[in-house]
């Protein structure tokens, strides 16, 4: 995949840019990223690619760790109340 389909806004690469960037201000931008990816571009392919460019020049970045984070699997729901909950 190439770099511009991975980040077809730039965003990304613009977070890397910014001096002094807090974590929360890369989530925002992670976010906005995500919600604007094209459909037809997969999202942990497009994430593999940009931590490939970043990760190694950056590593202590926090775009980086969020990035990470979005490779990251999500815990398997649980559920929670319902009728047994308001039994016991």
């Amino acid at each position: 995949m190439r770099l511009e389909q991975a980040d077809p806004r730039r965003l990304i690469a613009e977070s890397y840019r910014i001096e002094a960037i807090r974590a929360e201000e890369c989530r925002s931008i992670f976010l906005d990223w995500a919600l604007g990816l094209p459909v037809e571009v997969n999202t942990r392919r497009a994430l593999k690619r940009l931590l490939a460019e970043y990760s190694m020049q950056a590593p202590d970045h926090p775009m980086t760790a969020v990035l990470r984070e979005g490779l990251e699997e999500a815990p398997t729901p649980r559920r929670r109340g319902g009728a047994s909950a308001r039994r016991n």
